[in-house]
């Protein structure tokens, strides 16, 4: 079996580092790397031929790869004709041509689709790329705020730390959380899942709670949306917040739908000279009413930056996780030493997107007939 690993079109990270290439060729599968593939994420083509992997041009790889992989989806479809493509396409969100794959008899695997349940953790990479997003977004803030963020005694007189408020306490939330604590500032946070208090108040923030929130532990880590009543009251709570917060990152998305809005402009108007908004919810139109997704701006004297892809800039270790995730995942399609998907398997069952053709999202009927013929054929 052949896997393929393709060079993003705009993005820093890598679907493979070598160290995950040699894993694959020990257990009998061969690699072909696309030449410059890990550059940007600072992995050249010398390391992968020296973990086994072979670097051809992108038209080669593709003729040759039985399965090919990469963390955006290309753009250009054409060329991927009868292919297996596993990336993340997030179907949910309704911009990917997935028809397309299905006219094209493209055999398409989601990574974000993955079921965020406990056999799939080694595999979940939305868990893994929140959790650098998480970290950076706070580097990001420190680097925007005209503050220090640690409480400092000296000769001068002494500085009190920098108040940082998380809106979601996800996994990036909770990275945010730690990171914050790590550097000095006192920290609070507001998730609608009461499950995250526990954890929020583990890494020493305070959680701050509206009562009467509607909890799904069935939304994979999503927030799931909220009654009217409570969202009057949500509003109120963070307002009172915020207006004492020097740092807000927000990191709440709802899965299929606009991310919620949890900041005003009249919140942000009523913030701190200086403070920033960091808005990991951009690209699905932001927890903040006045974000522009991949843009800081200045609305008076407060900074909004909003970017939801900001594991990509740290691309030697995003890649190194999403790397992990891939041979955790890709390990389960393989049997004997062949693309083989169990459609048994819940994993992959809830990952494929498209197969023979079919577009299995959003279409049950479809998946259990695939579950169907795979249990005869076992």
């Amino acid at each position: 079996m052949k896997i393929g690993v393709l060079r993003e079109e705009h993005d820093s990270r890598v679907a493979l580092i070598p160290d995950i290439v040699s894993k694959f060729v020990k257990d009998g599968v061969d690699i072909l790397v696309e030449k410059k593939a890990g550059a940007k994420a600072f992995f050249d083509d010398m390391s992968y031929a020296e973990a086994g992997g072979k670097i051809l041009a992108k038209s080669d790889l593709i003729k040759e790869s039985d399965v090919l992989i990469s963390i955006t989806p290309p753009s250009d479809l054409t060329e991927f004709k009868g292919k297996v493509l596993v990336s993340s396409f997030q179907p949910f969100n309704s911009v990917y041509p997935i028809e397309k794959l299905a006219e094209f008899n493209i055999q398409a695997f989601s990574m974000d689709m993955i079921p965020r349940t406990t056999l799939a953790q080694a595999m979940d990479v939305l868990s893994s790329m929140a959790s650098v997003a998480g970290y950076r977004a706070v580097l990001k803030a420190a680097e925007l705020l005209p503050r220090y963020f640690p409480m400092l005694t000296t000769a001068a007189g002494s500085i009190p730390p920098s108040k940082v408020l998380i809106l979601g306490a996800g996994v990036a939330g909770l990275q945010a959380i730690a990171t914050a604590k790590r550097l000095g500032a006192v920290v609070e946070a507001f998730d609608t899942r009461l499950a995250a208090k526990e954890e929020v108040m583990s890494l020493g923030a305070k959680f701050v709670e509206v009562e009467g929130a509607k909890d799904d532990k069935a939304a994979g880590g999503y927030a799931v949306e909220q009654t009217e009543e409570y969202k009057i009251k949500q509003k109120e709570l963070i307002k009172e917040h915020i207006i004492k917060s020097d740092v807000v990152i927000t990191t709440a998305q709802l899965r299929g739908k606009p991310a919620p809005k949890l900041i005003t402009k009249e919140m942000v108007e009523l913030m701190r000279p200086g403070s920033v908004v960091i808005d990991l919810a951009s690209s699905t139109g932001g927890n903040c009413e006045l974000t522009v997704d991949q843009q800081t701006i200045k609305h008076g004297d407060i900074t909004i930056f909003g970017n939801s892809e900001l594991s990509a800039e740290m691309p030697m270790h995003a890649s190194q996780l999403y790397s992990k995730n891939i041979y955790n995942y890709v390990s389960i399609l393989i049997k004997e030493k062949e693309f083989a998907p169990d459609f048994n398997n819940e994993i992959v069952s809830g990952s494929c997107i498209v197969f023979n053709g079919k577009v299995l999202y959003g279409n049950p009927e479809e998946a259990k007939l695939l579950t169907t013929e795979s249990s005869t054929e076992s």
